[in-house]
């Protein structure tokens, strides 16, 4: 009876939870709209002729984007500005083509919709002359139902979309949503740092802009990489990530010969003029041998980081498995974008106020390694 009765009251109290959360949210939804309201009913009687003729605008409060829509049908236009305007939108309404040529100029637009028969432009040289103006912008083509095909072409001159009027409000609305979620996606995609799987001799010419990991190898959460010889030993080094990341390395500490380290001991050291960093055993195993021309031409190993700037060459003592910890193909590439990402935010602590990396706090952020670990 005791647990039919916690039971109970688990759901009663989780059902109210929802309950309260989607009054909450319609609540404010409902202020949200109402306000919006407010301010197409305002904004559309200012005055704006001072930057183009038959502009009008409504500007709301943290817009989802802002749109400009250029058609010579006054009535298509309010539609735009009382459908877009509540759904969250900025909008600019003029009836001429080259007045939004001239505004996509002067202000920051994410969208441009252009009808595609107009009397003094056509939607086809609005398409093409927005699109060399600013190619940021995305524009979606108005048309009718006869206007299809030639809509359709306008795709080749830059056009993102096209929309078939008459519209009603849900559909201008969904329509709106969806060009917006697959511009935020085009545009995050754009921000992801490119990373190419490269041979190990071709990260010597690849550019400092990408990034590369080698086909064939694993890499360790603390960015070293294992390398499988065909013997059963395993090569190891740095990864593209710790190389662009410290720039400079004056000396490096390798493992001693015969010693052997557990998976996440520190393997061997890297000195520079910014600090000092550890780098964690990738593998538990015995070391055989290690690069001793690093002792000499450090340089090599941010040179050639998968090839001749390898560290050292290990037995390991549980291959089977220490392995699946280890990243190889797809995921790599996943991970490493990630971790440009957090490496390149202007607020991460590892960047100093003189926009210096400081090595200590990178080792701990990406290298996985505590006192414990490097003692």
């Amino acid at each position: 009876m005791t647990a039919l009765l916690i039971i109970f009251m688990f759901v009663a109290f989780v059902g109210i939870d929802f309950l309260v959360r989607t009054s909450l949210r319609r609540a404010r939804e409902k202020r949200e709209r109402q306000a919006r309201e407010a301010v197409l009913n305002t904004a559309i009687h200012l005055d704006f002729t001072h930057e183009a003729k038959s502009l009008k605008r409504v500007e709301v409060p943290n817009p989802k984007a802002r749109i400009l829509a250029v058609d010579d049908e006054p009535v298509v236009l309010d539609s735009f500005r009382r459908i877009l305007v509540l759904e969250g939108f900025s909008v600019d309404t003029v009836e001429h083509g080259p007045e939004a040529l001239g505004l996509i100029q002067r202000h920051d637009y994410d969208f441009l919709f252009t009808d595609l028969k107009m009397p003094d432009m056509d939607g086809v040289e609005v398409v093409k002359a927005a699109k060399h103006l600013r190619p940021d912008v995305d524009v979606v083509v108005i048309t009718g139902y006869g206007s299809i095909e030639t809509a359709v072409q306008t795709l080749q001159h830059g056009a993102c979309e096209y929309i078939q009027k008459p519209f009603t409000a849900d559909e201008l609305a969904d329509f709106a949503k969806k060009i917006l979620i697959k511009r935020e996606a085009r545009i995050e995609a754009q921000r992801r740092p490119n990373v190419r799987v490269v041979a190990p001799e071709m990260a010597e010419v690849v550019s400092a802009s990408e990034f590369c990991v080698p086909g064939g190898a694993f890499l360790s959460t603390g960015h070293a990489w294992v390398r499988i010889e065909p013997e059963g030993q395993v090569r190891v080094g740095i990864d593209d990530f710790v190389r662009k990341a410290l720039g400079t390395v004056k000396t490096v500490v390798l493992p001693e010969r015969g010693k052997t380290f557990r998976q996440g001991e520190t393997l061997f050291t890297l000195k520079g003029p910014e600090g000092v960093v550890h780098v964690a055993a990738p593998l538990s195993g015995r070391i055989e041998h290690d690069n001793a021309g690093l002792l000499t031409e450090p340089a090599e190993l941010m040179h050639s980081p998968y090839d001749r700037g390898w560290v050292c060459l290990m037995t390991p003592s549980d291959l089977a498995g220490e392995l699946p910890a280890l990243k190889i193909g797809q995921p790599v590439i996943d991970w490493y974008q990630d971790e440009i990402t957090r490496l390149r935010n202007p607020d991460s602590p590892q960047v100093t106020g003189a926009g210096a990396l400081d090595w200590s706090i990178f080792e701990r952020q990406f290298l996985g390694q505590s006192e414990h670990a490097k003692a």
